[in-house]
Parts: C-alpha cells; sequence; structure tokens
C-alpha cells in the first residue's frame, strides 16, 4: 500500500477515527487504526467493538493496500511533520509488516500490522433514516449529555434516549437527581422510533460535528446499532439493551409557584454563589421566592453569600434548596433571556420549561434543614 496525502487532511481524518480508540484495552488490535485503500479511496477505520468510526481522507493512492498502524504512534509522528504532503508506505517481509512515513527531508519507519485482525464496523443496512443539521444535533446532546452518569447498577442512566414521533425528535437523559429533556421540529415526518444511545457514544460524535446548519446529518436506527452519516464520517455505536424509564410517570403541570426570572442574573447570581463551595462540597444554596425577587444564600466554611435577583412571581411564596451545579447545567444549556421556573413545594422538584415544552429540566430539591 502506498498514497500522498497532504499532513492537514491526515490530522483531519486521524482526529475523527481516534475518538473511537481506547486509552486502554486488553486488545491491542484495537488501539490501531486501519488504513484501507481498497476501494480506491483514503479510508480510516478505528473501532473499540462499541463504537465504531470510518471516515474518507482526500489523498492520491499509489499502490491499493491495507495496514493497521498504531493510532497514538502514527497520530504524534504525523502531528510532528512539516505542513507539507506525506507519504505513507506499507511493506510486508516474510510476515514483518514495515510501515514508512516520509515528508520532505524527515522519515520514519514502524512497525504495522495485518488489516486481516481488524474488525471492521459492522455492515447495516442504512434505510429509513432520520435527516437533521450538524448544528441542532450537536445542540441537542450538550444541551442534554450532562444529565448521564456511569451507573453500574442501571445502565440505562449512562445512556440518552432519542425518539422520533412524526416530526418530533424528543432527546432524554437522567441521573437519579435531575432529568433534561430536549425536543426539536424535524423537517419531516417519520414513523415512530425508539432507542437509548450509549451517553459515551454521543459526547464523541458531539467533538466530531460542527456548527453547520447546512451541513446534514442522517441517522438511522437498527435493534442493535445507531449510525450517524454525514459528509465523509460513517459513525456506528452499539445501542444499550432494554427499556427506558417511563418519564411521562415523573413529568406534571402541576404547580403553586411559578417564577418568571432572567436567565443571565440568575445564572450569575449562582455561579457567584459557588464561589464560597469548595469542589466536592454538596453544600446547597437556599432559595427564598418572594412578590418581586428571589433571595439566594449560601453558607460555608469559606463564608457566606445573600444575593436578590427581580423576579415575576406567581401563587405562593417558598423556600427550597438545590444543588447549585444541576441549576448551572440546565441554565447554561438554554438560549432564551428569561425563564419559567415552575415548584410545587421544598420538596418535590421543580422543573424549567418554556410554554412549547421544547426543553423541560428537572431538579430535585436538596434538604436544606440541617444547614440553613
Amino acid at each position: 500500500m502506498k498514497f500522498v496525502c497532504s499532513k492537514q487532511d491526515l490530522v483531519g481524518g486521524l482526529q475523527i477515527v481516534s475518538k473511537a480508540v481506547p486509552a486502554k484495552t486488553t486488545m491491542s488490535i484495537l488501539q490501531c487504526v486501519l488504513i484501507d485503500t481498497t476501494e480506491g479511496v483514503i479510508k480510516f477505520i478505528a473501532n473499540d467493538m462499541e463504537l465504531g468510526i470510518e471516515t474518507i481522507v482526500n489523498g492520491n493512492i499509489l499502490d491499493r493496500g491495507y495496514v493497521a498502524i498504531d493510532a497514538k504512534i502514527f497520530f504524534d509522528i504525523i502531528r510532528k511533520l512539516p505542513d507539507n504532503d506525506v507519504t505513507v508506505e506499507s511493506t510486508n517481509s516474510e510476515g514483518n509488516i514495515k510501515v514508512t512515513i516520509s515528508c520532505e527531508k524527515a522519515k520514519f519507519s514502524i512497525l504495522g500490522r495485518s488489516g486481516n485482525d481488524f474488525s471492521y464496523l459492522p455492515d447495516i443496512e442504512r434505510i429509513d433514516g432520520i435527516e437533521i443539521s450538524q448544528y441542532s444535533l450537536r445542540q441537542i446532546i450538550s444541551q442534554t449529555i450532562f444529565s448521564t452518569v456511569e451507573n453500574e447498577s442501571n445502565k440505562m442512566m449512562s445512556g440518552e434516549l432519542f425518539e422520533v414521533d412524526g416530526e418530533t425528535l424528543k432527546v432524554v437523559s437522567l441521573d437519579g437527581h435531575r432529568i433534561s429533556i430536549r425536543k426539536i421540529i424535524l423537517s419531516q415526518s417519520y414513523e415512530h422510533k425508539s432507542v437509548v444511545v450509549p451517553g459515551k457514544s454521543l459526547s464523541e460524535v458531539s467533538k466530531i460535528l460542527t456548527d453547520s446548519t447546512e451541513s446534514m446529518v442522517k441517522i438511522f436506527f437498527t435493534d442493535k446499532h445507531i449510525v450517524f452519516e454525514f459528509e465523509k464520517t460513517l459513525i456506528v455505536s452499539r445501542l444499550l439493551d432494554g427499556p427506558y424509564f417511563n418519564i411521562n410517570q415523573m413529568l406534571s403541570s402541576d404547580y403553586e409557584t411559578k417564577v418568571t426570572i432572567s436567565r443571565k442574573d440568575f445564572l450569575d447570581c449562582i455561579d457567584r454563589a459557588t464561589l464560597l463551595v469548595k469542589e466536592g462540597d454538596k453544600r446547597p444554596v437556599i432559595i427564598t421566592i418572594e412578590d418581586d425577587f428571589l433571595e439566594m444564600k449560601i453558607n460555608s466554611a469559606i463564608g457566606a453569600m445573600d444575593e436578590k435577583v427581580d423576579i415575576v412571581k406567581q401563587g405562593k411564596s417558598l423556600k427550597i434548596g438545590f444543588n447549585p451545579k444541576f441549576l448551572i447545567d440546565a441554565l447554561r444549556a438554554i438560549e432564551d433571556d428569561k425563564v419559567d421556573i415552575y415548584l410545587v413545594n421544598p420538596k418535590a422538584p421543580c422543573f424549567i420549561r418554556d410554554a412549547n415544552e421544547s426543553y423541560i429540566y428537572l431538579i430535585l430539591p436538596v434538604n436544606f434543614t440541617t444547614i440553613d
């Protein structure tokens, strides 16, 4: 195998597929990237058996073939080469595979491995998929992914529900203390589909996506896999097996208190309060809701903070405690200038949602009776 490619294109391709290279594994072949030029294109593939990524890199193929190379070593070499064309060539002598990488006056020789040992991406029939912009998919992941958690006793908490219903795509995550829900309207109507995607896979997908509203992503669903196809890249992730939580049972439209508040003012206030909280300290912020203002207090070993923010209130006055991080995560994921917060009592969850329920953030309160 032999091909010539610009350093920039090589780096771009390796940055994409490296998302599927595990940091630690007992199978050393999984720490390799497969370079395959047998089909007349330069294809990079990485696969950790849960997440597989394949991308096509521009270049000139001089001799077709395939070889597996240690991904980290290969990437480190390419990044430090001059900004020029790079020639990559593999030779096989009596079963010993050597890969030569040359650029201008620099030349490296490293060991390669047979591509026969590598696990290609599963061959999945891609039919009846949905289409969404890269921007929208990246946004909807970033606005919910923080509510996933690695939980050995309940793997579903480590994934996100992707549910398609007609023209609506709903993404849901929860970690036992909060629920994040985002809905977006698709360009056309689709049949109902519901799968649970590992949060780790979605996190890596979001790192590859761009903020382009013009470039589209096709998403295909099967019983065991979800496929993301865009530009010259194909991503395949295994699904989590089993039913997701009954989210509708956890949601309520009842409330005793409704607060409308400037999102930025509320976020800045909580942000200032956390200056007095050491990392790992789960001390809550205490929020008192009165007629025209919301008062926030926090007391810690470092000091105390007390601040008031103007609000518009409907219903009863209320005093309630929250983990400040949960409020910050939700508010940072919302783009509206003002947010509506719905509350029932100091022991019931609060809901932050808009009128169309395109986003819903449920946050459980914290018992503060022994703290305040």
